[in-house]
């Protein structure tokens, strides 16, 4: 089964960009998919630390997705477990996220990639998500640069 592999480079600095992905209070801004409400993140930022994600649709229905972080280098790179909660609070199939961030002056390139998909439907559903949350982390870095006073980040 292919990978997922989308690389995206951000108008920010690769601190800032680390920051985004591991700092509960910037997750909820863009780690979900437009219509989607984060409604908690939480992360124990530590080599077997769980981080989780608890969302909502638009019709109201409660998702719930987290893993367990294997390996944290600040600010360069961030390696988890990714698995979506089932509704009688299981988890489903796992799979396996690394983030890497490279520097390039001030601004950041991301390459991430997920591992270990059942399907490639199952993958390419990912692929529309996460690009659709990166599109959102895009437009929360531009706020930075351009001043917006309503970014959170600092």
């Amino acid at each position: 089964m292919p990978d997922l592999i989308i690389t995206r480079v951000f108008d920010a600095p690769r601190e800032l960009v680390f920051k985004a992905w591991t700092d509960s209070a910037h997750g909820n801004d863009w780690s979900a998919p437009r219509g989607i409400t984060v409604t908690a993140f939480d992360a124990d930022l530590r080599p077997g630390g769980a981080w989780q994600l608890r969302m909502r649709s638009p019709e109201g229905k409660e998702l719930r997705v987290g893993g367990v972080y294997r390996e944290i280098v600040p600010p360069e790179r961030i390696v988890s477990t990714h698995a979506w909660q089932n509704p009688d609070g299981t988890s489903g199939h796992q799979t396996l996220m690394t983030v890497a961030l490279a520097a390039h002056g001030d601004r950041t390139e991301m390459t991430f990639r997920q591992t270990g998909f059942e399907s490639d439907e199952d993958r390419d559903g990912h692929r529309q998500g996460w690009s659709e949350c990166f599109d959102r982390l895009e437009e929360q870095m531009a706020g930075v640069d351009s001043g917006n006073p309503r970014s959170t980040y600092r």
